[in-house]
C-alpha cells in the first residue's frame, strides 16, 4: 500500500502516544534545558485555514508527522516534525517538510519560519537540504547556542515561491 497524507487535530487521540514520544525523545537530549521557557501551544493554531497538522501513514500507520502555526500575517512556523524511529534516514521528514510548505503555499503563506535544538544535527541537515538558510553561523559550535546570550534555539528561513508548488506531480 502507498503511503497517504492525512490532516488531523492536534489532538486525535491516534497522535497523542507520537507527541508524548517526540517530547521524550527532546527530554532524552535536553534534560530540562528548555523547560525554563516552556512553550504555550494552542490547538487552533494548528486548525485551518492558518494552521495545519499531517500524519503520513502507511498500512493505516502513522510514519511521520509534521505541522505548522501562523507566525505572522506571511510566515508559516514548521512544528512537531517527526519520524518513526525505524524508518528515519529515508527521506520521510523531507516528504512531510515538502507537503508543509505545499500546503502553506495554498493557504496564502510566502515564507517559513523554524526552529530546531542546537543537539539535532539530522533536523540542521535536513533543514539545509531542503533549501533552508540558517539564521546563525554553521561554523560555530551548536552547544555555544545554549549559552547567553542565546536559548538554545538554531533558526531557519525560507521563501516559498507559490510558482514552485504549481507544478501538477
Amino acid at each position: 500500500m502507498s503511503d497517504l497524507f492525512r490532516d488531523v487535530s492536534p489532538e486525535d487521540a491516534d497522535l497523542q502516544p507520537i507527541i508524548d514520544g517526540l517530547f521524550g525523545e527532546y527530554a532524552a537530549r535536553y534534560g530540562d534545558y528548555f523547560s525554563k521557557d516552556a512553550e504555550i501551544e494552542l490547538t487552533e493554531w494548528y486548525l485551518a485555514p492558518q494552521g495545519l497538522f499531517i500524519v503520513l501513514e502507511r498500512d493505516g500507520e502513522i510514519i511521520a508527522t509534521g505541522a505548522y502555526k501562523p507566525f505572522d500575517e506571511q510566515t508559516a512556523e514548521i512544528k512537531r516534525i517527526w519520524t518513526n524511529k525505524t524508518l528515519r534516514q529515508q527521506g520521510l521528514a523531507a516528504r512531510v517538510v515538502q507537503e508543509l510548505e505545499r500546503r502553506a503555499v495554498l493557504a496564502g503563506y510566502s515564507g517559513i519560519y523554524l526552529t530546531t535544538g542546537f543537539r539535532q544535527p539530522e533536523a540542521v541537515k535536513l533543514y539545509l537540504s531542503q533549501g533552508y538558510a540558517p539564521q546563525f553561523d554553521l561554523e560555530r559550535d551548536p552547544e555555544e547556542y545554549s549559552q547567553p546570550p542565546f536559548d538554545g534555539r538554531l533558526r531557519f528561513t525560507k521563501t516559498l515561491v507559490r510558482e514552485a508548488f504549481s507544478k501538477t506531480a
